[in-house]
């Protein structure tokens, strides 16, 4: 069982104010001149957008049934295929030209191997010349410390926050209990994943408008291509 599934019937109001990322996702689409595929899928928040605005075919694989159910109601009648799948162990019937993962998903991965896993999928899963985009957040002990133990509400979501550093996971434990886990990495443990796997980077932006990735940035939004 997916620990998205407790989410489900709350997730798209917790993650209501999340779109920024959307149109970068949606540009890299509208560039990829064959099939399209995003991992960790979810509820198609992002997918859903892909396919309505370019008009292309996106096939989603997420582990999580509840949320699949929620993007399948979602995408009822667009050329959105949603299938129910380990992204570890995935596999394609065609190379895809472009493959993403939105929304820090990456992150629920725990551990060195697990994403070298994926990010080995990945580019056997690429044709040449093929492009592997996501956005991670940089870890930032200053804004750990202000968060850890705090509770706060996202559109009427109570949850808590907590950091450990020693396993490099946050938890977000609902007020029901419900608990959400991320392992977090540095820029250069992503950098060692893509080439482990043989992918290139193409870029590295501190933020969905491609500002330059600078000591300051918050985020890591990549850009990576089978050569």
């Amino acid at each position: 069982m997916s620990e998205y599934d407790a989410w489900a019937a709350v997730y798209d109001r917790w993650s209501a104010d999340m779109s920024e990322d959307v149109p970068h996702y949606v540009s890299l689409a509208r560039e990829a001149d064959g099939p399209i595929v995003e991992l960790m899928v979810g509820s198609g928040r992002v997918a859903i957008e892909v396919v309505r605005q370019t008009g292309k075919p996106v096939l989603g694989i997420d582990s999580s049934p509840a949320m699949l159910e929620l993007a399948r109601e979602r995408s009822a009648g667009l050329p959105l295929e949603l299938r129910l799948g380990d992204v570890r162990a995935f596999e394609l019937a065609e190379a895809a030209s472009l493959i993403y993962v939105p929304f820090r998903s990456l992150l629920h991965l725990r551990g060195w191997r697990e994403k070298r896993a994926v990010f080995e999928r990945v580019a056997a899963s690429l044709r040449p010349g093929g492009r592997f985009a996501f956005n991670v957040f940089v870890f930032s002990h200053a804004i750990a410390a202000r968060l850890d133990g705090t509770t706060r509400s996202e559109n009427g979501v109570v949850h808590s926050l907590r950091y450990v550093p020693a396993d490099n996971r946050i938890e977000i434990v609902r007020d029901d209990g419900a608990t959400l886990r991320l392992w977090w990495a540095t820029r250069s443990e992503w950098e060692g994943l893509l080439e482990t796997a043989g992918l290139e980077v193409e870029a590295l932006y501190g933020g969905f408008q491609r500002e330059p990735y600078s000591d300051e940035s918050l985020e890591m939004v990549w850009i990576a291509r089978r050569p």
